[in-house]
């Protein structure tokens, strides 16, 4: 018999009430927010506010698009994510498949754990520590190659050198804790298909190829999904604080570009449109991905 609504609700109540903080968590601030997109559609003043701040439509989108320093700011947003998503992606699952070979277990936990631990730092810090190691004056990067009679190479000046910092200090500390999610696929692959790939004399490389991977596939489309969506939503904290006037020609992103023209700038409609045209097109790009994913193969978001 079909239960109703309101007794499912009932049965599910405890449920729901451990899920009702996550809830009010997006509603406040997520959804709510969203309201304030009307703001990159008029000429907004801080004085006025929403209600008495003049339409101006699509003049903000329009500057945006036609501004000369637009392209090369877009450049840089979208290859840095698109190095993070080639190189950081493979990493949590290389890593999993790595953890989940090993034989010894006290070992892998070590392992894990020490993994783990750069996730926990804040971006602040990790910055910090990046800045530290890399001085060509007194960090361990610069001692090393002194030691070796190699001149000093001050990274963080270098703007050729900026995305290969941001990329590694990103792999160093999401991979571990990225493990997480395809760990727990890997524990859901029945362990009668490894038996049989023994029988059918397969040695652990073999295995890996031909069960391990294949297992974790629809959690690495899932995540591979996710991910698209977040090539031109590159974090702000990391890349302001490892950013300076020396490497700004690769350091200049998207979020730091809106930082300077909406926050210390005052300029709150063109800011809010420049992030409207990115999260259409992360949507679009999502969207296209899952659309993909659903007619190659089985998994999908939606």
């Amino acid at each position: 018999m079909k239960q109703s609504v309101f007794h499912r609700i009932k049965r599910d109540r405890v449920f729901l009430l451990l899920l009702l903080p996550a809830l009010l968590h997006y509603l406040l601030f997520r959804y709510v927010p969203m309201f304030g997109i009307v703001v990159s559609f008029m000429d907004y003043n801080l004085f006025k506010g929403i209600w008495h701040s003049p339409w101006v439509g699509l003049k903000y989108y329009r500057m945006f698009f036609s501004n000369p320093d637009a392209w090369n700011i877009v450049r840089n947003t979208l290859l840095l994510g698109l190095y993070k998503f080639v190189i950081a992606f493979p990493a949590p699952i290389v890593l999993a498949i790595l953890f989940y070979e090993m034989r010894w277990k006290k070992f892998r936990r070590f392992v894990q754990s020490v993994s783990y631990l750069p996730f926990f730092l804040s971006s602040v810090v990790l910055s910090s520590i990046m800045l530290m190691l890399l001085s060509p004056s007194t960090g361990w990067v610069g001692k090393a190659m002194q030691t070796l009679g190699l001149e000093p190479i001050n990274f963080l000046q270098k703007p050729e050198w900026f995305r290969t910092i941001y990329i590694g200090s990103d792999i160093w500390q999401q991979a571990g804790y990225g493990t997480i999610i395809f760990l727990a696929a890997l524990a859901a692959i029945d362990p009668q298909l490894y038996e049989a790939a023994r029988m059918d004399g397969a040695n652990r490389w073999k295995q890996t190829l031909h069960v391990t991977i294949p297992g974790i596939v629809p959690a690495i489309v899932i995540m591979f999904i996710l991910s698209i969506g977040g090539i031109l939503e590159v974090p702000f904290d990391k890349a302001f604080l490892l950013g300076n006037a020396g490497n700004r020609d690769t350091a200049d992103i998207i979020s730091t570009y809106v930082y300077r023209i909406g926050i210390l700038g005052g300029g709150f409609s063109y800011a809010t449109a420049i992030n409207l045209s990115i999260a259409v097109v992360s949507l679009t790009f999502i969207y296209t991905a899952n659309k993909v994913s659903r007619k190659v193969g089985e998994t999908s978001l939606w």
